[in-house]
């Protein structure tokens, strides 16, 4: 689908260095729009997000939030523009749709823990598949060359330096999908949108991201059913307790030839 908002504009600046007035430019920057996924025409979250891949976006967030189990439970996805935002419309099957307003009908008062679509601790904290027992070894060559391949598929990020990427790298295939995002979660659930409607086998690779590694970051890969997460930045104490107990090897700070593993360190092969 082509959306009228570009991914893309061109503003002025004016380039100091070393205090000096230098020139006037043009540079290119990424759109940020607020962007609603809403479910049977109720509005369940809102995020400021680039304006493409909206349908990955939709439907990676709907089963990394745990909305959905399965992308079969997604009847379809329409984008609507809007003057002021987008709104991504998902309709359900009717057991899940059903469910989901039980699920808000619950909520007592205006409570909050400051994730989207979530109404309370325990949720924030939720139970995560147990990925200790998936089958899979990365050499550190494949490990390096993860992150210089992402870093290769980041065509908005080359124009504009401003967005962050997610891609999922399959020894022996190498780099197999990645998405870009002003958010680093908004990417990370684009790709999972994408490589759940392109049935890719996610447990067969790891997921790159060319961020820091949050506990949301964690829990979204596990709902992937991926084992390994790669970051280019480093891990809150957090995000590794969480993938220790979810079972996935997280490797940080991996730039260059370098980087270090932070829990399950036994796919991790020469």
């Amino acid at each position: 689908m082509t959306l009228l908002r570009p991914t893309l504009q061109s503003t002025p600046s004016r380039s100091v260095k070393n205090t000096h007035f230098e020139r006037s430019t043009v540079r290119l920057v990424p759109e940020e729009v607020p962007v609603a996924i809403s479910y049977a025409g109720s509005s369940h979250a809102v995020l400021m997000a680039t304006p493409d891949d909206l349908v990955d976006f939709a439907i990676g967030f709907s089963l990394t939030e745990g909305i959905v189990q399965s992308a079969s439970q997604i009847r379809s996805v329409d984008v609507v523009e809007g003057e002021l935002g987008i709104d991504v419309q998902v309709f359900l099957a009717d057991d899940v749709s059903d469910r989901l307003r039980a699920r808000k009908r619950s909520i007592a008062g205006p409570v909050g823990c400051g994730l989207c679509g979530i109404e309370s601790i325990d949720q924030a904290m939720r139970t995560l598949p147990d990925l200790s027992a998936v089958e899979l070894r990365m050499s550190h060559a494949s490990i390096v060359a993860a992150t210089a391949e992402l870093a290769r598929a980041q065509d908005l990020h080359r124009q504009t330096r401003a967005v962050h990427a997610a891609g999922l790298y399959v020894e022996g295939s190498g780099l197999v999908g990645a998405r870009e995002d002003v958010g680093r979660h908004n990417a990370l659930d684009k790709l999972c949108g994408f490589v759940f409607r392109s049935s890719v086998a996610a447990e067969k690779g790891a997921v790159v991201v060319t961020s820091r590694i949050s506990v949301e970051m964690v829990q979204k890969t596990a709902m992937l059913s991926c084992a390994m997460l790669i970051a280019v930045s480093a891990p809150t104490a957090l995000a590794i307790r969480t993938a220790e107990a979810a079972g996935i090897t997280l490797i940080a700070l991996a730039r260059g030839e370098d980087f270090e593993i932070f829990s399950n360190p036994h796919r991790v092969g020469p």
